[in-house]
């Protein structure tokens, strides 16, 4: 496997702290939609638990299922690329064609 250059490893980082700040911004608004009418209505205790126990397990897989979709494709990108000693355009296979 080749290494990977200083301009992958930077893309990588960037992605994975996308990927981070994504997931939690979406879990959270996950969280807060499950929990809303706990702090709105006045329910039964029983009802407010079983909401924020709901919206915590729903947030945490919501950020969960985000961090690795954007994880997922990662690796599929850097495949697509071509590689350096290959032409720019389709159907040629040396720079002397």
């Amino acid at each position: 496997m080749p290494r990977r250059t200083q301009a992958e490893r930077d893309a990588m980082t960037v992605e994975t702290g996308y990927a981070l700040v994504t997931g939690a911004l979406v879990g959270a608004a996950a969280f807060a939609g499950v929990c809303l009418p706990a702090l709105l209505l006045d329910l039964p205790a029983p009802a407010e638990r079983l909401l924020f126990r709901a919206g915590t397990v729903l947030g945490a897989l919501v950020f969960a299922v985000r961090v690795v979709h954007v994880l997922w494709r990662l690796p599929r990108r850097a495949e697509e690329r071509p590689l350096s000693g290959q032409p720019g355009r389709p159907g040629r296979t040396g720079s002397d064609s």
